[in-house]
C-alpha cells in the first residue's frame, strides 16, 4: 500500500499528463468536422500511447458530438460524423502505470453562441461545485450532487446524468470499492465524502459536470479531480 503523499503525487501526475494529452489533441486538430467519433477516439488513444506510453484505460473511451452529447456515460449511441457547427466532448480514463486519471473536456467547432456559452459555463460550475465542497467539511455525495444540479439550473441548463462524480485512485478502484451508491456523488450517497475507504486510505474524488440543452439537442461535459490540485 502506498503512503498518502505518494498517492496524492501520483494522482496529480496522472491528471497533469491527461491535461497534456488534451492540449496536444487540440493543437493537432484531431477534433474536426467530417471525422467520425470513433476515428477521433482511436486517434486520441494512439496519441496517448505515442506521447505518454498509455496502453490501458480503466473505462471506455468516449467522444460524442451533436445530439450524442445528451447521452450519459452508460449509454452507447451510434457513431456520428462531426459537423461544421458541432459541439463535441471527450471523456478518457487513461492509466498511468496503475494510477487512474479521469478527464473530460468540451470543444465547439463553429461559432454558435449558445454552444459556446454552455462550453464556457462548464468550468465555472465545476469551480463553484469545488468551492462548495471546500466550504462544507462534512459534505455528503448527495449534498454535493444537489448543489451541482442547483448551479446547473441557475445557469439555465439541465443536468444530464445520474451522478456528478465518483471515487478515483489506484486501478482498479471499482473492483476495490465495489459499485455501491456511496462511491458516487449522487442522490442517496449519504456518507461524508471526507473519509477513509475500507482499506484505511483517504478517499479522493472526481467531479464531473454534464450540462444539456434538450430543446436544442446538445450538451457538454467537464471533469477532473475534485479534492486535489
Amino acid at each position: 500500500m502506498y503512503d498518502e503523499p505518494t498517492r496524492v503525487a501520483r494522482l496529480l501526475d496522472a491528471e497533469a499528463k491527461a491535461v497534456e494529452l488534451f492540449a496536444e489533441v487540440e493543437a493537432r486538430g484531431l477534433i474536426a468536422p467530417g471525422r467520425g467519433e470513433r476515428d477521433v477516439s482511436d486517434d486520441i488513444r494512439d496519441l496517448a500511447g505515442e506521447l505518454l506510453g498509455v496502453k490501458r484505460y480503466w473505462h471506455k473511451r468516449i467522444v460524442r458530438a451533436g445530439p450524442n452529447t445528451l447521452h450519459p456515460y452508460k449509454e452507447n449511441p451510434p457513431d456520428r460524423i462531426l459537423g461544421e457547427d458541432d459541439i463535441v466532448f471527450a471523456d478518457f480514463g487513461p492509466l498511468f502505470e496503475e494510477w487512474e486519471a479521469d478527464f473530460g473536456r468540451t470543444f465547439v467547432l463553429g461559432e454558435d453562441p449558445v454552444k459556446q456559452r454552455l462550453r464556457d459555463d462548464l468550468p465555472v460550475i465545476f469551480e463553484a461545485g469545488r468551492q462548495y465542497f471546500e466550504d462544507n467539511p462534512d459534505i455528503t455525495g448527495e449534498q454535493l450532487f444537489a448543489e451541482v444540479v442547483r448551479l446547473t439550473e441557475k445557469a439555465g441548463w439541465e443536468y444530464g446524468g445520474p451522478h456528478s462524480g465518483h471515487l478515483v485512485g489506484e486501478f482498479p478502484h471499482e473492483k476495490i470499492d465495489g459499485d455501491q451508491i456511496e462511491f458516487y456523488i449522487t442522490t442517496g450517497s449519504d456518507r461524508p465524502m471526507r473519509r477513509e475507504d475500507r482499506s484505511g486510505r483517504i478517499c479522493h474524488w472526481i467531479l464531473e459536470i454534464h450540462l444539456v440543452d434538450r430543446e436544442r439537442g446538445f450538451g457538454g461535459f467537464y471533469e477532473q479531480l475534485l479534492d486535489l490540485g
